[in-house]
């Protein structure tokens, strides 16, 4: 099977830790120790986030007193596919002896009018208290937003609408390598009525970028792994339950806070809805029993065979 795997921040870096390397690293080894039995039987292609680490790169950029001006986010969106993408290659090329695996810098070109640019969503950077925030906000010029019980900054998240590079991870992928790409949702970028291409400030939401990606793959399945073991019915409430199994038209149907599980849904029900193949969302140790339907939330398109 062809699978296309997104890594959410949670694989680098828990809520509240300190950005320091070496716990990344020790978050990415515990990752691959979940793919690495996926990778041993499929295609695999592994995407990831990267909020909290471009939003660190932006608060040191603008603080940089020898910076004239701060770097611009497509710049930070390559530094931080860099480096976890070196994380994440070393590690699977230590669990994986003898396996080709290839981290590839990957841009996503975004529309110049996309109504994201005047609406910011996307969760980047380290979380504050409200008073932090609101401070930081008139400091920098930020927008922030409430995410969860703490605040964050937020910046335009444009609908991702092809991926530069694809034609060379094809090659990779039909050449037996496990491909890293598309990290961050990968180099926001537009292309001038001149054919080239340009740098966009903004941060693509990984979600939506790796279900365009496994779409245009022809992927068999697309996992998308969090650090929640299912999408639930009211959650954090009393009344909270896992959803096992549900088709896209269903899922649709309900509604999920924006800033966490609502892209994931809404990436999975793209996929499934476009491919007529299955999409599961769920926790990063799970991943081997996500792609049997057997723990985390299977979504499945309802006018296909594998409804029944």
């Amino acid at each position: 099977m062809k699978v296309v795997v997104a890594l959410g921040g949670n694989a680098l870096l828990e809520r509240g830790e300190p950005p320091v390397a070496e716990i990344q690293q020790k978050h990415v080894i515990a990752a691959v120790e979940a793919l690495a039995p996926l990778a041993r039987e499929h295609d695999l292609v592994i995407t990831h986030g990267n909020g909290p680490q471009v939003g660190l790169l932006a608060l040191e950029s603008a603080r940089d007193p020898d910076l004239p001006h701060p770097y611009p986010f497509d710049s930070l969106v390559a530094e931080t596919q860099g480096m976890i993408g070196y994380f994440l290659l070393q590690a699977l090329e230590n669990a994986l002896p003898g396996q080709q695996v290839v981290g590839l810098i990957t841009q996503t070109l975004v529309a110049d009018d996309d109504p994201a640019f005047a609406n910011p969503t996307k969760f980047v950077g380290p979380v504050y208290g409200e008073s932090e925030a609101q401070t930081l906000a008139r400091r920098w010029g930020w927008q922030v937003r409430l995410d969860g019980n703490s605040w964050r900054r937020v910046v335009a998240s444009p609908e991702p609408q092809g991926i530069i590079e694809l034609p060379t991870v094809k090659v990779l992928l039909a050449d037996g390598a496990v491909v890293i790409c598309a990290g961050g949702g990968g180099i926001p970028v537009r292309r001038s009525p001149d054919g080239q291409l340009h740098g966009v400030e903004a941060v693509v939401d990984k979600d939506a970028t790796t279900a365009l990606l496994a779409e245009n793959l022809a992927a068999d399945a697309l996992l998308l792994l969090t650090d929640v073991p299912a999408v639930e019915l009211d959650y954090g409430k009393p009344t909270a339950r896992s959803i096992n199994r549900i088709s896209a038209h269903e899922l649709e149907r309900l509604q999920f806070p924006s800033g966490s599980m609502g892209p994931k849904v809404a990436a999975a029900c793209r996929f499934v809805r476009r491919t007529h193949n299955v999409a599961a969302i769920g926790r990063l140790g799970d991943a081997a029993e996500l792609l049997a339907g057997a723990a985390g939330t299977t979504i499945y398109d309802s006018t296909s065979q594998r409804e029944s």
